[in-house]
């Protein structure tokens, strides 16, 4: 494959990499303090065109590759792990289920505004018996007349508190197989529950989701068919692993910039501490590794712009670039020693929310499975 980028791809990449230097790096550390959905950044990365670069010109996106998204999302994570696991979640997992299966109504009253910011959208999958082993998942919509009374718990859902709707994963009909509903936030019979006070990744609000007896009409069914929610899921899935990838090397890149930036300013013994050996040899661990990474991510991504097969490079795209990222930010703690602990360096922010890359996605050693399962004999 060719690795050069296009004009229209650097143009792009330069236009969210400004936008993070110059609005979202200077906000990160307060918008995690103040543990506050970034709404108002939310709205102008919208109004920029990126929760619509993976949508078609007729639902008012544009279209974009999967090659581009990821370079613009990286630029983003660069400046904060919360905002773009926000616009993550707005750009595609939130809202892609309404874009394949959503009725006219839908994609009028919620899809189309939610690339432009006016409405938020969630996703519900995981639940408290039921994160990777998605058949131990106990959601249930029972058929009634009209539509469906859904009943269940989930977890970890992002932008829980403030989303106007929710694509809701649950087993229905007499095989009880997962489906696909859509809740709106007004729907009788959901209830949000307590915050999820996490390690990182403070400004992205996560809540538990619960439905009582919650009736969901039939035209807001977006599976086809009762039971094949599992198969649309896992045409997005790697999808999923491979922008949570590009998550990762924007965080492992910041963190590299940043113990690459006092590395040249921190002066012990009499020189900077960038011109002794141990902290070299660190530097170019880490920027070795995290180009090692960026090449892996790209060339997922390219499989999947071209219709190759691309789940086990997916797969290993996300493991590696989260691992990578990962021990990138622990080596920069490492660089800055003592200012790596401390709360005014932006480090142990990136040494928090790099976490949330291992999991995303899924596990490390659900991926490592997934690789070795699909590795030829």
């Amino acid at each position: 494959m060719d690795f050069a980028l296009s004009e229209e791809q650097r143009a792009i990449k330069d236009t969210f990499a400004r936008f993070s230097d110059e609005r979202i790096a200077p906000q990160a550390a307060s918008l995690d303090e103040a543990h506050a959905y970034p709404r108002e950044l939310i709205n102008q990365l919208c109004e920029l065109g990126f929760a619509g670069m993976r949508y078609s010109p007729q639902d008012g996106g544009s279209g974009v590759d999967l090659v581009t998204f990821c370079l613009a999302l990286a630029e983003i994570a660069r400046g904060s792990m919360s905002v773009a696991g926000c616009i993550a979640m707005q750009s595609l997992m939130g809202t892609k289920f309404l874009a394949m299966l959503g009725n006219d109504d839908i994609r009028q009253r919620l899809f189309r505004p939610a690339l432009k910011g006016e409405k938020i959208g969630a996703i519900c999958m995981t639940e408290p018996d039921a994160g990777s082993n998605l058949g131990a998942m106990s959601s249930n919509a029972r058929k009634v007349e009209g539509g469906y009374l859904l009943n269940g718990q989930k977890m970890w859902v992002t932008a829980a508190p403030i989303a106007d709707f929710f694509t809701v994963f649950a087993k229905a009909g007499d095989e009880q197989k997962i489906t696909i509903f859509l809740v709106e936030h007004d729907f009788e019979g959901l209830h949000i529950g307590r915050s999820i006070d996490k390690m990182g990744v403070w400004a992205l609000p996560t809540s538990e989701l619960s439905f009582s007896d919650c009736f969901v009409p039939d035209s807001h069914r977006l599976s086809e068919a009762e039971g094949d929610g599992e198969g649309h899921l896992h045409k997005l899935l790697a999808e999923i692993r491979i922008i949570t990838g590009a998550m990762a090397l924007g965080i492992g890149r910041a963190a590299l910039c940043e113990a690459t930036r006092y590395a040249a300013e921190r002066v012990q013994f009499g020189r900077p501490i960038n011109r002794f050996q141990a902290i070299q040899l660190k530097l170019a661990e880490m920027a070795t590794d995290m180009e090692a990474a960026s090449h892996l991510v790209t060339y997922a991504a390219w499989l999947k712009d071209n219709d190759r097969p691309h789940a086990k490079e997916a797969a290993m795209a996300k493991l590696c670039a989260s691992e990578t990222a990962a021990d990138v930010c622990d080596k920069a703690a490492r660089v800055l020693a003592s200012y790596g602990y401390a709360m005014e360096f932006p480090v142990q922010r990136y040494l928090r929310d790099v976490r949330f890359t291992l999991i995303g996605g899924g596990t490390s050693e659900l991926l490592k499975i997934n690789i070795a399962r699909n590795l030829s004999t």
